[in-house]
């Protein structure tokens, strides 16, 4: 009778800055932190966040756009990420009251955010105002309460009208043609600086397409004596995690029975390799050539005096974080390894989108080790069978143990705190900020200030 094997699951190994692996090449500090916090928890490298900030902002200058970069802070709640965003004169853009107090307690000042979101509360908008915000208004009863709340203060708002995209008809974000028109008919007591979408997806020529119709926007508003010299992108600039070679041959040799249980994704993965990421896919977007123009869309800014804001969060983040976990439990079971770490899922937000976080964890053995390949999948020290961090089996260089940590690369970008819980009483991981230590190659550590 013949046996059927199966191919070895293929790696995916992560890209490493600089601030990731000096602090992988402290595994003491590793395990002090994961002893003395008492369980998981979340390393920050605000360095890496001021290096991508500064590169998104080079790429307007370099094009000789007007613009600003606002920090989505929904993609992470730590302060510190917040408080660099100020030092670095970045805006930041906030969804939530809660957001919005922590931006300004970090130092950002109401005349630097940008307030997004659809059918924002009352008490946000109120808030807005008073602070001086730019609110990015997503419907008419949206901006009939704003308008209200101005007048009760006595106070003008400023506006960006949210426009519906065409090529997105059925989103429940921004305003249709017509409704944009009344829109228009309606901004006494109201400052409009121009207009903004959220759109899916990160291809940069339809952000550039839609740019260019929300430029055109801005010179037939100013025909109506309204502002309008500046327009909102919104995000959707890609991060890179991982490698094209090894990319691809993940997806060329991955196998059904290389997910623990069977598992599938309905969903899909997140493009873990993009060959166009972060600040340069901003440049591809100021490249571009809108649909129906002749010249690349900052040559279309620049003519028509229209400045560019930008609101990426998970490129800001990207190669910013990790998170850590102890494993608390080792068995086996249909010819792979089962890991148990001390913490949960809900710690790695992918798996919200029916999804998984695909780069391989980097194990940091306690101890010396045989090096012998062992695939294995990642549980969580819950109740549920559907708990799990890793449903696909990762090739580990050796076979864990008990004691062992397990880091999962550039997490800061949304994986962190999106889907968090503290089901079965299990705390919450801490953030901790992990920076260079002055003459000393081991880095330093503090915990955020965010509660």
């Amino acid at each position: 009778m013949a046996v059927t094997t199966v191919a070895a699951p293929p790696s995916l190994p992560a890209h490493i800055a600089a601030e990731t692996q000096a602090f992988l090449d402290a595994p003491a500090l590793l395990q002090e932190l994961s002893h003395g916090l008492g369980g998981p928890y979340h390393a920050l490298f605000p360095e890496r966040f001021d290096t991508n900030a500064r590169a998104f902002t080079a790429v307007l200058e370099e094009a000789g756009v007007a613009g600003r970069v606002y920090f989505a802070k929904k993609a992470n709640k730590a302060a510190v990420f917040a408080e660099r965003a100020a030092v670095l004169g970045l805006g930041v853009d906030v969804a939530s009251h809660g957001e919005l107090r922590e931006a300004l307690a970090a130092g950002v000042a109401g005349a630097d955010l940008v307030v997004t979101g659809p059918a924002k509360s009352d008490v946000l908008l109120r808030v807005a105002v008073l602070q001086g915000a730019l609110v990015a208004v997503d419907a008419l009863d949206e901006l009939e309460r704003l308008t209200a709340i101005a007048a009760e203060l006595g106070r003008v708002s400023r506006v960006l009208l949210r426009v519906l995209p065409g090529g997105q008809p059925h989103s429940r974000f921004g305003m249709s043609p017509e409704e944009l028109r009344t829109a228009l008919g309606r901004t006494d007591g109201l400052h409009v600086e121009g207009f903004s979408f959220h759109l899916s997806g990160y291809d940069p020529q339809a952000r550039a397409d839609l740019a260019g119709e929300l430029v055109g926007l801005c010179r037939e508003a100013r025909g109506l004596g309204l502002r309008a010299d500046r327009i909102s992108i919104g995000g959707g600039f890609a991060v890179d995690y991982v490698g094209g070679d090894d990319w691809r041959r993940f997806q060329r040799e991955q196998l059904p029975e290389h997910f623990h249980a069977g598992k599938s994704f309905h969903g899909g993965f997140y493009p873990y390799h993009s060959p166009v990421a972060g600040a340069e896919a901003l440049r591809a977007v100021l490249a571009a050539t809108p649909k129906g123009e002749r010249a690349p869309l900052s040559a279309l800014l620049r003519d028509a005096g229209v400045a560019l804001l930008v609101e990426p969060g998970r490129a800001l983040l990207d190669q910013a974080g990790c998170t850590v976990f102890r494993v608390q439990g080792v068995k086996e079971r249909d010819g792979h390894g089962i890991l148990t770490v001390d913490g949960s899922s809900l710690s790695l937000s992918e798996q919200w989108f029916d999804s998984e976080f695909l780069p391989d964890p980097v194990l940091v053995p306690n101890g010396p080790r045989e090096r012998r390949t062992h695939p294995a999948c990642v549980g969580a020290a819950t109740c549920l069978e559907s708990d799990m961090l890793t449903w696909r089996t990762v090739p580990f260089p050796h076979r864990p143990q008990v004691g062992d940590l397990l880091v999962y690369l550039n997490t800061s970008g949304y994986q962190m705190d999106s889907n968090e819980s503290p089901f079965h009483e299990l705390p919450l991981p801490p953030k901790v900020v992990v920076e260079a230590a002055p003459g000393s190659p081991r880095p330093r550590w503090r915990l955020d200030r965010h509660p």
